[in-house]
């Protein structure tokens, strides 16, 4: 897995490209996010478009993201979800966890109408 950060208005996008199975990678991944929020930038989009595949263990990694973020007093927010990593997301019953959006500009443009802590 390879990830891109680019930051637009008020959001900090993730593009994953490749295999997302955790590992080393998402260690990486989790270093840049505190990084982040440590820098004070909560709101984090991860967009999934160029995902091929994700595990269990790539699942796991999000799950820690959105937890750093939440803890940081932001969130994290999916977008682009391939129909198989939302079957994925549905069987685990993740889906209920996770804000999803069908484009970055959607999710972004969510912390405008919906930010962290709000209803």
């Amino acid at each position: 897995m390879n990830f891109k950060v680019d930051e637009r208005y008020n959001a900090v996008v993730f593009e994953l490209k490749g295999n997302v199975m955790g590992g080393p990678d998402g260690a990486n991944l989790l270093d840049k996010l505190r990084e982040l929020k440590d820098e004070g930038k909560a709101n984090v989009v991860v967009d999934l478009s160029k995902v091929k595949f994700m595990n269990s263990s790539g699942l796991g990694m999000l799950i820690s993201a959105m937890t750093t973020m939440r803890n940081g007093g932001g969130d994290l927010r999916l977008a682009n979800v391939a129909d198989r990593i939302r079957s994925l997301l549905m069987i685990t019953k993740l889906i209920t966890v996770f804000k999803h959006y069908e484009s970055v500009k959607e999710a972004v443009e969510s912390y405008e109408s919906n930010p962290p802590g709000g209803s």
